[in-house]
């Protein structure tokens, strides 16, 4: 055995898990390996070129605000921002940005390379090295050994990965890259429980062929956007996208070559996205719809690559170019690359502890689609949160584990590893029961007090964190203060500004809980802080929202106490002879590591919590 290194992290994959999960064990002091199959493909977008949308641009957010790389990365290369579900309410509303997938990786590249702390290789590793069920290395292709007290998995769709368009079905990876086939073995070797999921990518068409006259624009919206709580310029839109619909021909094309999908033939054997479903199954599902949406997005600023979304397939090559004439603009496209389905392995996530790290593999991590779970920014998320972990298990400090009422990063892994997933599982706002206190617009509040505490908020962050708290705190103070009764001259001063008059005593503080009362009109008026907009945002959304802000955090705070009862690692659940069988084999399983995770485990009911507390409470374990 030729061992070439020693690490205290080494990360398999640099997709978008892997980097936060390099990046964050680097920035906290590990000596870390990053290995990928590609280094020119580091930071990949293989499939849509953008990053956010509804729960998903929370999660952008939560990572910035711990003191990843996705949201400055997102700023730095965003061609086009929008914002989602500006009809609805602030916890729902979502930023979205079209990205230039190069320049992307490029900024991503730039920033890993020059991380202290953190090596990038190009490697493909083949094996898992243990002893005793503890982590001491990886093999890769070249036969190198490198040894390490971590390994975080982040392989994506790599493992095994086959690709499939129509009856052509050869092994690989996203994008035309290597599958990493021997790396599946080893897992299984270590007995680690693999499922086979499947995932799929629509056509890139040429633009120089694309009639946009006939499709419907979609501009970018004006105004200080970004993802990141460091971007202090807006972004500007660079580029448009475009809106097409699928016709009854369209349906009708797919319809009659539906004995060729490798989806109904039996060809694809994993489970697909549910949330994202290829055209073929859209026209199964939903025989009733006469039309789909299909948006043009261009992949970047130097490419005449045009991703069209909500066209997703597999279906055989003569049957993509078919089909896609029918739709409007689409007549005359050229497919500059086809669709293509691609089926690949994938850890079951109820292996896992809260912090990502295998329960029965001391020092094991996994992280982003090697979990089970769909998109960039879930990815993401988990990537950042096993970084820190697998530095806290280096390190033997206190590991970072959110709860589901701190983030929508906790809802996320939460999910993963109590309920599990038996589809490629995608963030929705309707999965966080919380959401009102999860908005995408008071990230940083919190949770950059985490960023800070383990060392991963820059002394730039903390300080203006500080400020904008500060900020907040003193203009909610002096509104509480500010007292008004009505008289001539201030119910003049309050309908000139648009606010209309008061007939009693009140705080400030009451009047900004009026519609459409803003900061800056109250501001113009009395004598209050000057504080940024992106404060005075934050004063008015917590105002106005404040009563049923408050009840959401009561009743938070009621189920947080189960979270705080910890169940020992060691507990025999097959003891308890009055809990019923199908919860000791769950509760056997999947081994919450608290009260609050066991009463989310399906097939474990209140009564058995009960009998689990009082059993607990009878031995003095909580």
């Amino acid at each position: 055995m030729f061992v070439a290194d020693k690490y205290d992290v080494i990360v398999i994959g640099a997709g978008h898990a892997g980097i936060e999960a390099a990046l964050s064990a680097a920035r906290l002091g590990c000596k870390t390996l990053l290995t990928t199959l590609s280094l020119e493909n580091l930071a990949m977008m293989p499939c849509n070129p953008s990053i956010g949308g509804p729960a998903k641009g929370h999660l952008v957010r939560e990572i910035d605000a711990l003191g990843g790389e996705m949201g400055i990365a997102a700023d730095k290369t965003c061609i086009q921002f929008r914002t989602l579900n500006t009809g609805k309410g602030f916890a729902v509303q979502a930023l979205r940005a079209q990205a230039d997938k190069k320049i992307y990786q490029a900024a991503m590249k730039s920033v890993c390379e020059n991380t202290e702390n953190l090596d990038l290789k190009q490697l493909l590793i083949e094996e898992i090295l243990t002893e005793e069920n503890k982590i001491k290395g990886v093999t890769c292709e070249t036969g190198e050994t490198f040894l390490t007290d971590a390994v975080i998995l982040a392989s994506g769709t790599y493992l095994s990965g086959r690709i499939i368009i129509g009856e052509s079905i050869f092994d690989g990876g996203p994008n035309g890259q290597r599958a990493a086939i021997n790396l599946s073995s080893s897992l299984k070797n270590l007995g680690v429980k693999l499922m086979r999921f499947k995932t799929g990518t629509p056509a890139r068409v040429d633009g120089r062929t694309v009639d946009f006259d006939k499709m419907e624009i979609q501009r970018g919206d004006e105004g200080m956007q970004n993802f990141s709580f460091m971007t202090d310029t807006p972004v500007d839109n660079k580029i448009c996208c475009y809106l097409t619909y699928t016709n009854e021909r369209t349906h009708e094309i797919l319809r009659k070559n539906l004995h060729r999908a490798p989806m109904a033939n039996g060809v694809i054997e994993g489970i697909g996205p549910r949330y994202c479903p290829s055209i073929e199954s859209k026209i199964i599902r939903f025989p009733d719809k006469d039309r789909h949406q299909l948006f043009l997005e261009p992949e970047g600023l130097n490419t005449q690559e045009y991703y069209v979304q909500g066209m997703s397939t597999s279906m055989p090559a003569d049957v993509q170019i078919d089909f896609l004439h029918t739709i409007p603009g689409l007549e005359n496209a050229r497919i500059m690359r086809h669709g293509y389905a691609i089926e690949y392995d994938c850890i079951d996530p109820l292996q896992l502890k809260p912090t990502l790290e295998f329960k029965n593999i001391s020092g094991f991590f996994s992280a982003g689609q090697s979990n089970g779970t769909s998109g960039y920014e879930e990815a993401a998320a988990q990537g950042l949160i096993a970084g820190i972990n697998a530095a806290a298990f280096v390190k033997k400090t206190e590991p970072l584990i959110l709860k589901r009422s701190e983030g929508y990063i906790g809802v996320l892994i939460d999910d993963l590893v109590t309920k599990g997933t038996n589809e490629p599982y995608r963030m929705m706002t309707s999965r966080a029961e919380y959401r009102l206190l999860l908005r995408q617009d008071n990230a940083d509040l919190r949770l950059t007090p985490y960023a800070i505490k383990i060392g991963l908020a820059s002394d730039e962050r903390t300080k203006k964190f500080e400020q904008k708290s500060f900020e907040i705190k003193s203009a909610t103070e002096k509104l509480n203060e500010i007292i008004i009764t009505p008289s001539a001259e201030i119910n003049q001063k309050l309908s000139a500004a648009g606010i209309g008059e008061i007939h009693n005593t009140m705080a400030l503080a009451e009047i900004m809980r009026r519609p459409n009362v803003t900061y800056e009109m109250l501001e113009k008026i009395f004598e209050l802080p000057k504080i940024s907009e992106q404060s005075a945002k934050q004063v008015e959304i917590s105002l106005f929202y404040s009563g049923y802000i408050q009840k959401q955090k009561e009743l938070a705070e009621k189920l947080d106490k189960l979270e705080s009862k910890i169940i020992p690692a060691d507990i025999d659940y097959n003891s308890m002879q009055n809990l019923r069988v199908e919860a000791r084999e769950k509760l056997s399983e999947i081994r919450p590591h608290s009260i609050g995770q066991a009463s989310r485990i399906s097939g474990v009911s209140p009564a058995d919590i009960s009998v689990l507390i009082v059993w607990l409470e009878s031995f003095g374990k909580i």
